[in-house]
């Protein structure tokens, strides 16, 4: 995978990890400029201000674990994303993208959490292949939690059709997980040992030991 700059769009802290935590360690390992826009947040009204500060100073450091390049913050509340207007949402994930000349975007597959669903249909405005520079691939990713709990046949399914091997990177996906304490534990669907199993089962239909999944947007080559 020959890619110089990285965008990964995270709906919230953790998804970046959790669906994306091995592939941008082994690409900035390989020398890619990983940037992150983390869109939504634990903010007011659902949350206190105190629980956004903590859920970003998780991010930072795992963020400084993965070799991540940049990274930034719109800070719209959780399960608010629909309520903010679609050409605004559009423009300010757009401008990032180009901000960072990114040639691959990975973004959130449009799962059970509402704001997952319009921050992918956001994703691909931005990424229309409309200006001189674009994204030459776009990818997909799963979040343990949402991602399968889509109502098979009824919602769109994951079925992935790119895997990339992070044998050599989940242990530092682990610790980015650990970074994490207010939202990963050993008790719920996002727990360390749930993201190691589905990254066993990845590997295994993949012939590699661990492995992430995506689902394939776009590819220009």
């Amino acid at each position: 995978m020959k890619s110089e700059n990285v965008v990964v769009i995270a709906p919230h802290p953790d998804d970046e990890v959790l669906g994306v935590g091995g592939t941008i360690s082994r690409l900035s390992n390989q020398g890619c400029l990983v940037n992150i826009l983390y869109v939504s947040g634990h903010l007011p009204p659902l949350y206190d201000e105190t629980v956004f500060a903590e859920t970003r100073a998780e991010a930072e450091n795992a963020c400084q674990l993965m070799g991540v390049n940049n990274y930034d913050f719109l800070k719209i509340p959780a399960t608010f994303v629909q309520s903010t207007p679609t050409a605004e949402l559009n423009f300010k994930i757009k401008t990032f993208i180009d901000k960072n000349n990114a040639d691959t975007v990975f973004v959130p597959f449009p799962d059970r959490h509402i704001d997952h669903r319009i921050i992918f249909d956001a994703c691909l405005v931005s990424c229309r292949p409309t200006s001189k520079h674009f994204p030459k691939m776009v990818l997909a990713y799963e979040t343990l939690s949402e991602t399968h709990w889509n109502a098979s046949g009824i919602e769109p399914y994951f079925a992935p059709d790119v895997f990339i091997d992070i044998s050599n990177f989940f242990s530092v996906k682990r610790k980015a997980l650990e970074c994490y304490n207010s939202q990963i534990s050993e008790n719920n669907s996002r727990s360390i040992e749930a993201c190691h199993a589905l990254s066993k089962f990845r590997g295994s239909q993949n012939g590699c030991e661990l492995a992430e999944a995506f689902k394939l947007v776009r590819l220009v080559l």
